[in-house]
């Protein structure tokens, strides 16, 4: 995979990679690449409805989904089919690899849901994250990981996602 730009209105595949292995692939249409920012969109790419309990995730629903070469987690802003803002889901994850077809991100297992009010700001997965074991196999990433989740929870309870995922 090289690190090239990707073009923008062009198509690409999402990969998201964990343990090793494919979880989910998705063809995605790309809005920007500045080198190190990219922006995709996609619809909701799982089948059927997925109930979390703070937010569901269902056909029609769209993901402009913001990822980094140089950073540690992907935001991802969910909107339903009419165009309401449900929120942010944010996983934490190894920094972003692109090639001419593809951007590969590998899940680190921790994620960040804030909701389109910002009143909620959820940690999740953590208990994922610890039973892993990267700690133990990679505590550079580990902390890297750790480092993320901080600073996403840090943004969402101060200004928001705003600045972060504004364009040059």
């Amino acid at each position: 995979m090289t690190s090239g730009a990707l073009t923008a209105g062009g198509a690409v595949t999402v990969r998201l990679v964990k343990a090793g292995r494919t979880k989910v692939s998705y063809p995605a249409g790309v809005v920007y690449d500045d080198g190190t920012h990219v922006v995709v969109t996609a619809p909701w790419a799982g089948d059927g409805t997925r109930d979390f309990g703070f937010v569901r995730f269902e056909h029609g629903d769209v993901f402009t989904e913001h990822y980094w070469r140089d950073r540690w987690y992907a935001v991802k802003e969910v909107r339903d089919a009419a165009g309401g803002l449900k929120g942010w889901y944010c996983d934490v994850t190894r920094p972003a690899l692109a090639s001419r077809d593809a951007l590969v991100v590998e899940d680190l297992d921790l994620d960040l849901w804030v909701s389109a009010d910002g009143a909620t700001v959820l940690r999740l997965d953590e208990d994922e994250f610890a039973d892993s074991g990267l700690a133990g196999r990679d505590p550079a990433a580990a902390e890297a990981a750790l480092r993320a989740l901080d600073e996403l929870e840090a943004l969402a309870r101060s200004d928001g996602f705003d600045g972060l995922l504004a364009r040059a």
